[in-house]
């Protein structure tokens, strides 16, 4: 049986201050009760951590698959005697205790900002209300359900005043559900209207939904472009640089005799060293730490402007962003609702004004009924005698409530109880319709007839309800709300408010912000309108800016269609109603102030509530998308000319062209400082599809250019120079130091290419790292620990014709990719835009 609310209020020493609730005749749980049970451990306890343990931070950022090979090089190199060719396991350190601090550094600042936005439930112990975090529930605590809250906890009701639950993220099922007392209730069931109060029966891993809500939760995985294709590149580089490494072990043995023989002669020491200068090269040691690196870093800022990042990939995501769905309420208005009037259409005003502030005056009205009934207290009103009520419902949009006398009062969305009605009222549509237009909210107030009285029953609404007022709010349109739309216009993300609202109301406010901009004016339609076919819905978002009367699973059902268009969607939102859209959207966004069902299944919470903060988030992914491009395509052009010398060497059984220490010395200086600093520079370059065919394209003709000059240098160099390099060491290190000195040299020059535009601080980059390049090779203490023996006048002056010629073979090879791609996309990648302009 559904219980009538008892006007007794709960009472506290502030009972003012403090959500009234309904008195009850249940006590609850003593203190010592609670204590002896979470000593037992019959605690509501999950694992719902919002970031990586310390442990799983550690362990992923040292033992990973380079980093155990590079190790494993270093020791060899140890064993061979030769320490100074070890010194890139100390790099290794280093970027490994890089990675392990800035993650632990963005988990601290995540947790400290995660309290913020942590939920609490209500519960009764020792015969009072306390608010209590979720995993300090008890098996056997009196729960209190409200309107909004996500159940913690499975229970059974004891109570119920109109709850309703949705629960959509057990069932898959999006229709509310009624439950009354002795009903069963599950965790992560939202509670859509109504009130309850509910005993626990289950707690934390024993909880029939606990499986399912976890899955709901934090832990969405993110589909990120940039993760993708460097997990790409990582793995066929395994499947190139394992076997690559066997083999030219194979052939510098080989080149010294044979594996008895490199023994005897001591020879296997230098074989080592060449073959672990191939594998060095070969490992992009410090692309996956960068990586790591940028989303760590781009998490810490945005924590500093109350952006909580639930997975740190989503700071790509809405870089990726083409299309932006907005929930009206608390996005593009602040949630504040103020009561401007009531327009009285038959009858007494004050009896009209009664009579709404009774219909809306439930245990949890929604926002409008709230701003309502605080309006017409402060006019002197107060709440009287109410037999029984049907509250609010978010599916039905109405509420109603019988006096003793017997008379009844609906009030609720004007299109729906109108539309019910056997009568057209013309002239109430119309002034409806009106004020609709002015941006208001608008509510209609109806009578219900004789017959109405015994026909009280929240499945439908009688037909011969009188209109009698029209009562009048307006909403509160966030200051930054015109500023950030236009952002996201500028930037190409087609922007749509979504909204329960009428669709004229929406579409007035959305005039106010200028959502389209000088284009056009936003087009609003009514949801109920639209096809409920995914195809045909995809179709018909197209030309629709606004739609009003939206049902929760119509904002799934809306997500989905874009998706079918490839599009790439991000919903924002703060009510129950908006966690399935937010859980299917690309990135889901939720405001510091939304329903705790809503914040669990969001990637990311502007704490704070503002949407000012979008902005910035789009920001930061840009400039981790754009900048790891950069970092990317350095680190992958040294593993195509590594791979390339490697490959030469092992063919052509010649002493490896450098030593590890060169290449330590090289991947520094162009590479991994340069790397580090345009990781971190500022960047808004827009989104582009195709990452990863852009970074093979610029690194396969720059790697195979390095990776040729510098073997036709170690081929050639000896001959027109008369160095012989298997008998003499010195020639050999003076072979070695100019083929380092080729590498290092269009190393700059791929440097100065990733760095582009020159005309900036990128150019005095550039600059500075060449010549401490060439000062290092200068310096008595430097050059001698790297083993930079630079040739004599007859060798030097080959050498300069070598990199004469080495700079040519480059920018020849630059210039044939260009042409070729040019040409391809000419005759056979053209785009459908393009093909539709010719």
């Amino acid at each position: 049986m559904e219980e009538t609310l008892t006007e007794q209020p709960t009472v506290t020493p502030a009972a003012e201050e403090k959500p009234t609730l309904p008195y009850i005749e249940e006590d609850g749980l003593s203190t010592e009760k609670v204590e002896e049970l979470t000593a037992a451990g019959a605690v509501n306890h999950l694992d719902t951590q919002t970031s990586r343990s310390y442990k799983d931070i550690i362990l992923s950022n040292v033992f990973t698959l380079f980093n155990t090979i590079i190790f494993v090089a270093m020791i060899l190199v140890m064993i061979a005697g030769q320490w100074r060719d070890a010194i890139f396991g100390v790099v290794i350190i280093v970027n490994t205790g890089i990675g392990i601090f800035t993650e632990l550094k963005a988990k601290r600042a995540l947790d400290s900002l995660s309290i913020l936005v942590a939920s609490h439930a209500m519960v009764r112990r020792d015969g009072e209300n306390k608010e209590v975090a979720h995993e300090d529930i008890v098996l056997g605590d009196i729960l209190w359900i409200r309107s909004g809250e996500q159940i913690p906890a499975d229970a059974q009701m004891l109570h119920s005043w109109g709850l309703e639950l949705d629960e959509s993220m057990l069932t898959g099922e999006s229709r509310t559900v009624h439950k009354k007392p002795g009903d069963q209730v599950f965790s992560g069931s939202t509670a859509v209207s109504g009130l309850g109060v509910a005993r626990v029966s289950a707690v934390g891993s024993s909880s029939y939904a606990a499986t399912l809500t976890a899955k709901a939760k934090v832990y969405k995985k993110v589909h990120s472009d940039l993760q993708e294709g460097i997990n790409k590149i990582l793995k066929y580089m395994t499947y190139i640089v394992i076997p690559l490494c066997l083999f030219l072990a194979w052939s510098q043995i080989s080149a010294v005799g044979g594996l008895s023989q490199a023994f005897q002669t001591g020879a296997w020491r230098a074989a080592t060293v060449s073959a672990v200068a191939g594998v060095v090269g070969m490992i992009p040691e410090g692309l996956v730490l960068l990586t790591s690196l940028n989303f760590a870093l781009s998490a810490i800022r945005l924590s500093r402007q109350n952006t909580l990042v639930q997975q740190m990939e989503s700071v790509e995501t809405l870089a990726r962003v083409d299309c932006l769905n907005l929930d009206k309420t608390g996005t593009i208005t602040d949630g504040g609702i103020v009561f401007d009037g009531l327009i009285a259409l038959s009858g007494s005003i004050d009896v009209l004004k009664q009579a709404a502030f009774d219909v809306l005056n439930e245990e949890t009205p929604n926002g409008t009924g709230a701003a309502v009934i605080k309006g017409l207290r402060e006019q002197g009103f107060e709440k009287t005698a109410v037999e029984s009520r049907i509250p609010f419902s978010s599916a039905r949009k109405w509420s109603a409530m019988r006096r003793e006398d017997g008379s009844t009062w609906y009030c609720g969305a004007p299109e729906i109880l109108l539309s019910a009605l056997s009568a057209p009222y013309p002239d109430v549509r119309k002034a409806v319709s009106s004020y609709a237009r002015k941006g208001k909210r608008v509510l209609l107030l109806a009578q219900g007839s004789a017959s109405a009285q015994t026909d009280f029953t929240e499945e439908s609404l009688p037909v011969d309800l009188k209109p009698e007022a029209i009562v009048l709010c307006s909403e509160s349109i966030r200051e930054d709300a015109a500023e950030t739309l236009a952002y996201f216009r500028d930037q190409g993300v087609r922007c749509r408010i979504i909204s329960g609202d009428n669709p004229e109301t929406v579409g007035a406010i959305a005039e106010k912000v200028n959502l389209m901009g000088e284009s056009h004016s936003p087009r609003a339609v009514d949801a109920r309108e639209l096809p409920k076919d995914p195809v045909a819905l995809a179709a018909a978002l197209e030309d629709i800016d606004v739609l009003g009367r939206v049902l929760p699973e119509q904002k799934k059902a809306i997500v989905d269609a874009l998706h079918l268009k490839s599009h790439v969607v991000a919903m924002t939102g703060d009510g129950v109603n908006d966690s399935l859209a937010i859980k299917e959207a690309d990135l889901g966004i939720a405001m510091g102030n939304a329903a705790s069902a809503t914040k669990s299944v969001a990637q990311v919470i502007l704490v704070d509530s503002k949407f000012s903060h979008l902005p910035e988030v789009v920001a930061q992914g840009r400039r981790v998308m754009a900048n790891m491009e950069r970092v990317a395509s350095l680190f992958l052009v040294k593993t195509c000319y590594s791979a390339i010398i490697a490959v030469g060497v092992v063919i052509s059984a010649i002493p490896f062209p450098y030593l590890p220490r060169h290449m330590t010395y090289i991947s520094a200086l162009t590479i991994g400082i340069p790397a580090f600093i345009l990781s971190l520079a500022p960047n808004n370059r827009r989104y582009r599809k195709g990452f990863l065919s852009r970074v093979v394209l610029f690194s396969l003709p720059s790697g195979i250019a390095i990776g040729a000059c510098t073997l036709a240098v170690s081929l050639l160099l000896p001959s027109y120079a008369g160095w012989n390099v298997f008998e003499n060491a010195h020639q050999l290190t003076v072979l070695r130091t100019c083929c380092a000195i080729v590498v290092f040299t269009l190393g700059i020059l791929v440097l100065a290419r990733v760095s582009k535009p020159l005309n900036t601080w990128r150019g005095g980059l550039v600059f500075a790292i060449a010549a401490v390049g060439v000062m290092g090779a200068f310096i008595p203490a430097v050059s001698r620990f790297f083993a930079i023996d630079l040739p004599d006048d007859i060798g030097g002056m080959h050498l300069f014709i070598a990199l004469i010629l080495s700079v040519i073979v480059f920018i020849v090879v630059q210039a044939i990719v260009r042409w070729g791609v040019r040409w391809m996309r000419r005759h056979y990648l053209r785009t459908p835009y393009e093909i539709r302009r010719r």
